[in-house]
């Protein structure tokens, strides 16, 4: 008997994923851990339909971290890559038009060794927002932007 449970159990752990995937409720238009940094602006456009969002992301380790964003529909559960995975190497820029949002409120960032772990949805860390944070800045002038996103960045 014992010995069936220990076996069960082994079995188990066997089919258990060998790292559990870290999640993480983003709440603000900046964060920071020892391993990634983000933070979060709006590029306005006199069109509307041209505004912005943009995440700029900083891999703070150098633990050679690859990125996808997916838009994700809370209500309805639908589901859209937004940013196909890329290298985030000394920093990356995500941008997303803001009608897109409209949708796709919800935003996953989705962190892995490399792109194959992340079409496979083996993500080791997942960053999610229920929509922009209210304390995104938003700037007319892209230079201005720019400016903001790096000192955030090198800041945090």
């Amino acid at each position: 008997m014992i010995r069936r449970l220990w076996l069960g159990l082994l079995a188990a752990l066997a089919a258990a994923p060998a790292v559990a995937a870290e999640r993480i409720h983003g709440a603000d238009a900046h964060y920071a851990s020892p391993v990634v940094a983000l933070a979060w602006a709006v590029l306005r456009h006199r069109d509307e339909a041209e505004t912005a969002v943009v995440i700029r992301v900083a891999d703070r380790a150098g633990r050679g971290w690859h990125l996808q964003v997916d838009g994700v529909d809370p209500f309805g559960g639908a589901r859209r890559t937004l940013a196909t995975p890329q290298a985030v190497g000394g920093g990356v820029d995500v941008t997303i038009p803001r009608r897109v949002l409209a949708d796709l409120p919800s935003l996953e960032l989705h962190f892995a060794a490399d792109d194959d772990a992340l079409r496979a949805g083996d993500a080791v860390l997942t960053i999610y927002y229920l929509g922009v944070p209210d304390t995104t800045p938003e700037f007319p002038d892209a230079a201005k932007m720019d400016d903001y996103l790096a000192r955030t960045i090198a800041g945090r």
